[in-house]
């Protein structure tokens, strides 16, 4: 291991956790970023470890294990880091007009914020550095405990001084983590790392915290995640590993965690085991402004319905959360051309329209022509001009003049000219699939989502055989079961996989005909 390959590996856990944080805090608070909206009374979601005695009465989880496979190369050290939050449990005391005691209140009304009780989120990190040879057998086990607590901040209203404080609890919270290694068959010198995080803190619920969640809150893990890195040496992608660590890449068993690589550039010395499924080398996106931690709206329209609350609304989401009111400054303080940047981008026009890295040229230099009232789709710097040109005496039939010819435009659908889809078939291990045959599914787990894998090994009916524009064969399955069915049918809202993703099914055996039947 060297100075360079330790290097890499650091810049490489600083970009994972910009994807990271994108997991940890998901959720962390949505919009109206108010502690007293419906939609931030339950919190926590992803990657939440329970404590051992909470596990089986709240059907949450106490662990998570990954499974990976590595290739060592001239690495001899593995590095970890576990991230997770701890919650820390506010109040909020307003001062006694005498100054000498405190009253807990349900808001403390002040001119730039609204300060109200709320579970906060500590970012706690646990670091490994261990010796590869100290991962066999038995492997190494570290444990690490975090202290309870109590911290008080004061609050102050300008002229009028001190006038009541926020008081956050910590509860004490233990952990472990166990990392092993096995090596693989064959010649290659890969491994198998097992990496198994646990919550082992003592508390145990009382009679009146039974069943209530959030007094196991503060006992907990949350958003619980790994980086793995191996200085001088390489992971290989779960999803999609080398042919001939496929069938051991089968075999690792990943449990409620899902590791991917995780730097850019298609480099695989870090590896982030995140309880969100992920590809391979994820990245946040360029045109993104920064966190707003909710995912499930479009950035665009949460800014701008960001920018339109009512300033008590505003001060109130202030008053929430340090990282609610980093969301309600950015917003407002976002530029136009920001804003505008949030509308969309696109990626990869070129491989649509065929044009060059250096503009659609014919052979004497020249650009295309875009007399026939069309669009011209290159420009001097080799990117895009949409600039649209006045319309000529060309009948409209003739269409576009494109990077690729004369024609419709490829997203125009009078362009295909082919039948109705759903008649096609396509033909997987020997046997012909068309409308009305039967499957299994199985989907794999490049390309597909959690809700593919959740269907594995379900029989399904093939609705059509489709193909997209880029040439792919789709085939539109009905899972069997499913109450909806009829509903599918008349609205044509079928699931979709890709002929690799299904195996065939006998057909049912036919009744054998009875006498004066079936004969000629």
């Amino acid at each position: 291991m060297t100075g360079d390959t330790v290097e890499r590996v650091t810049a490489g856990f600083t970009e994972a956790r910009r994807v990271a944080d994108a997991l940890l805090f998901e959720g962390y608070v949505l919009y109206p970023y108010r502690a007293s909206a419906r939609k931030n009374q339950l919190r926590w979601q992803f990657g939440v470890l329970v404590p051992p005695a909470w596990q089986d009465a709240g059907g949450e989880h106490t662990w998570q294990r990954t499974e990976c496979l590595l290739e060592p190369r001239r690495a001899d050290r593995l590095l970890v880091e576990l991230r997770f939050l701890q919650v820390r449990r506010r109040s909020v005391e307003r001062l006694s007009p005498d100054g000498e005691s405190w009253t807990e209140v349900a808001e403390l009304d002040l001119p730039d914020r609204v300060l109200v009780p709320w579970d906060e989120g500590e970012e706690e990190r646990v670091a490994l550095d261990v010796p590869l040879d100290r991962l066999t057998g038995e492997g190494h086990t570290r444990r690490f405990e975090l202290p309870g607590g109590v911290e008080h901040e004061p609050v102050y209203d300008g002229a009028a001084g001190l006038v009541g404080r926020l008081v956050r609890h910590t509860r004490p919270l233990a952990g472990e983590i166990r990392l092993t290694t096995e090596p693989l068959p064959g010649p290659y010198g890969a491994l198998r790392l097992t990496a198994t995080v646990r919550n082992v803190s003592a508390w145990t619920p009382g009679p009146e915290e039974t069943g209530d969640r959030e007094r196991a809150l503060p006992h907990s893990l949350i958003g619980a995640h790994l980086l793995l890195g191996l200085p001088g040496g390489r992971f290989l992608s779960m999803a999609d590993p080398p042919e001939w660590a496929a069938p051991a890449a089968r075999t690792c068993r990943n449990e409620h965690t899902w590791p991917v690589l995780a730097c850019a550039d298609g480099r695989d010395e870090v590896m982030l085991s995140s309880p969100i499924i992920l590809d391979d080398h994820p990245e946040v996106a360029a045109e993104s402004p920064g966190p707003l931690y909710d995912a499930t709206e479009i950035d665009e329209i949460l800014s701008l319905r960001t920018a339109a609350l009512t300033e008590r609304e505003k001060r109130e989401a202030r008053g929430t959360d340090a990282r609610a009111a980093e969301v309600i400054d950015l917003v407002d303080g976002m530029p136009a051309e920001v804003m505008e940047r949030l509308h969309g981008a696109i990626r990869g026009l070129r491989e649509v329209t065929g044009e060059s890295t250096g503009g659609a040229r014919s052979s004497d230099g020249a650009r295309p022509s875009s007399d026939d009232g069309g669009i011209d789709l290159s420009s001097d710097d080799g990117g895009i001009d949409l600039t649209v040109v006045e319309p000529s005496a060309a009948p409209p039939s003739a269409g576009l003049r494109l990077p690729t010819g004369p024609g419709l435009p490829w997203w125009d659908p009078a362009r295909d000219s082919a039948p109705a889809p759903g008649g096609g078939t396509v033909t997987v291990d020997g046997q012909v699939l068309g409308a009305g045959s039967r499957v299994l599914l199985q989907p794999g787990p490049r390309r597909s989502d959690a809700q593919d894998i959740f269907l594995t090994g379900r029989a399904a009916t093939v609705e059509a055989v489709l193909e997209d524009f880029d040439g792919e064969t789709h085939i539109a399955v009905t899972v069997d079961g499913d109450p909806g069915i009829d509903v599918r049918r008349e609205q044509g809202r079928f699931l979709y996989f890709r002929p690799d993703e299904v195996d065939p099914l006998p057909e049912p055996a036919r009744a054998p005909a009875r006498d004066g039947e079936g004969g000629v």
